[in-house]
């Protein structure tokens, strides 16, 4: 699996630009676990959700990364890859222009993110926040 830092586009933020404004870990474990809980079926999920479902899983795998072996934080990393290709797979599947979901300005199609979507939802999740704040 490809470290979750390399082969990201230049024009994505690193880590600490696209978090640095965020929400603890902790509120945002309650925020998803809250949709969770009002859509148990899984339908009905905004892409709020997937997007910040991705967010935290990458913070933690990135926490997990820094504080563990490479094998102890392999699943978390495994993990958050793949809510990053399911938040990528959802914003191409709306595609873009006025209708589309995305942000960023870098689009969820571009080679630039393959092999990994860690750095795609880090786009989208600092734009989301610069539009949230």
């Amino acid at each position: 699996m490809p470290h979750p830092h390399h082969n990201a586009p230049s024009d994505a933020p690193d880590t600490v630009t696209a978090y640095d404004d965020a929400p603890t870990i902790l509120a945002e474990m309650r925020w998803v676990t809250d949709r969770v809980a009002a859509h148990p079926s899984g339908t009905g999920l905004s892409r709020e959700f997937w997007l910040r479902k991705a967010a935290l899983l990458d913070r933690i795998a990135l926490k997990e990364s820094a504080e563990c072996t490479p094998a102890d934080a392999a699943e978390s990393n495994a993990v958050a890859a793949k809510a990053a290709h399911r938040l990528a797979q959802y914003d191409r599947e709306r595609g873009g222009g006025p209708l589309g979901t995305t942000h960023g300005p870098i689009p969820p199609d571009s080679p630039l993110w393959h092999p990994s979507y860690r750095p795609y939802v880090r786009q989208e999740y600092a734009a989301w926040l610069r539009m949230t704040r």
